[in-house]
């Protein structure tokens, strides 16, 4: 079998097209819920450590019409690496950040979505989003009671080093996800479906926080 990108175990095609596969479906499922409308979000998988590698679903396509092409190798500083089939796609900025949260937390895998639940969240609860005595808490690893969990929040910016410097500054081990405030969600997880999991319940638990203050008044 072919090898594809130079690492201390190279990174072979079959490996690529298999984390292309899995990322192409992945979009589409998000795509089908209304969170990566357009061309929005970007996901990414670990395909190595050492140097470290992630793919990363490329810049500027529907995420909802991807296929197992449609990725990108980059490195640890979110830049594309060359040796790969096609060197010339380009990667979105926010790989960078991508890559940064696989380094800093260990995750295998990163899914960055715009749900509206998030960005709504974000406006109100600007210095992080409390959640607590909730049974979906669990889906994020966390106890369903007596567990203040709180979602970092931290101002937008096109430079991804801002963004990544923000979040190293707030990363909580046991809190995997991060809002970017009049942007976005990003999530992790072992692998593609833990963070799956893991977005799906995080957006359930910030429409109920939204829904349930609204009602009674935001405090």
């Amino acid at each position: 079998m072919s090898r594809l990108v130079s690492t201390s175990r190279p990174i072979t095609v079959a490996e690529l097209e298999r984390a292309g596969r899995a990322l192409a479906a992945e979009s589409a499922r998000y795509a089908g819920l209304g969170w990566m409308r357009g061309t929005s979000g970007n996901l990414s998988t670990v395909l190595a450590r050492d140097p470290l590698r992630l793919a990363v679903t490329v810049s500027g396509r529907d995420k909802g019409e991807l296929t197992p092409d449609d990725v990108v190798v980059v490195d640890a500083d979110g830049a594309v690496v060359p040796d790969q089939p096609d060197p010339t796609r380009k990667a979105s900025a926010e790989a960078g950040l991508h890559a940064r949260i696989a380094r800093v937390s260990g995750a295998g895998a990163v899914v960055h979505v715009h749900t509206l639940s998030a960005v709504i969240a974000a406006e109100f609860w600007p210095d992080g989003v409390p959640l607590r005595d909730l049974e979906m808490l669990k889906g994020l690893g966390r106890a369903a009671h007596d567990d203040q969990v709180t979602v970092p929040v931290v101002p937008n910016s096109q430079d991804m080093r801002v963004l990544g410097d923000a979040f190293e500054a707030g990363f909580q081990e046991n809190t995997p996800a991060l809002i970017v405030a009049r942007h976005g969600l990003y999530v992790w997880g072992d692998d593609l479906r833990q963070a799956r999991h893991r977005t799906e319940c995080l957006e359930w638990l910030l429409r109920f926080t939204i829904e349930t203050n609204g009602r009674r008044g935001l405090s």
